[in-house]
């Protein structure tokens, strides 16, 4: 199988809890600085420990919470949610 790397300001990420198929996803970087993202971020760290870097990213979460999650960033527009008043949800979805 070959590796396909992601387009330029992209990555890749896995997704899926312990008990389902992990699933690949191509996010833009920008996602990562959306205070969504960086609690799920800091939950792969916690369940991960992240001490390589080869590799996807995976995340602790449900394909499904991670689909609404995204949707959720994109709707907030994540390249432009540092510039406006935001209030992030309590929790993540995951």
């Amino acid at each position: 199988m070959q590796k396909i790397k992601p387009k330029k300001g992209w990555m890749s990420v896995q997704v899926g809890l312990e008990e389902e198929e992990v699933h690949k996803f191509s996010i833009p970087i920008s996602h990562l600085y959306h205070p969504l993202f960086q609690k799920l971020l800091e939950k792969a760290t916690e369940v991960y420990g992240y001490r390589n870097s080869d590799g996807p990213l995976r995340l602790p979460c449900s394909v499904d919470d991670f689909l609404y999650m995204r949707w959720q960033v994109e709707r907030d527009g994540a390249s432009t949610h540092h510039h406006r008043n935001y209030f992030p949800a309590p929790s993540l979805p995951c």
